[in-house]
């Protein structure tokens, strides 16, 4: 309600994360895409990941993708917040103007605290 562009960034299928990003009323996900049989939507999946995966490095490339769809890039965001537990999102949490390591695994608070980046507890 506060104008902000907000989009979910996972690594996780988008089918299984797509239920969870509408019940919240979020309208943006960037998730991993499964291939399906001929590419073709509704067929059956093949087990192998279509595009780059939205994993590591690749989040960067897969949200850049997606502002670009906006007329935007990562870039151009005055402020810009990622927040993640996994030291595995470290490349996309160096890229933002506000990280925050949430709920964080050991790897990632430890790089959290080295870098004076607020670390969100959600449950304990």
């Amino acid at each position: 309600n506060a104008g902000d562009l907000c989009c979910v960034v996972t690594a996780t299928n988008s089918f299984v994360t797509r239920p969870i990003v509408n019940a919240f009323g979020i309208e943006h996900l960037v998730a991993t895409e499964p291939a399906t049989e001929n590419n073709q939507p509704g067929t059956n999946f093949t087990g192998s990941i279509a595009g780059i995966p939205s994993f590591k490095e690749g989040k960067i490339t897969r949200v850049n993708d997606w502002l670009h769809q906006l007329g935007f890039s990562l870039e151009s965001m005055e402020c810009s917040y990622f927040y993640s537990d996994s030291m595995n999102d470290l490349p996309l949490l160096e890229k933002v103007t506000n990280p925050v390591a949430t709920n964080p695994d050991v790897r990632l608070r430890a790089e959290a605290e080295r870098r004076n980046w607020p670390i969100l507890e959600l449950f304990h």
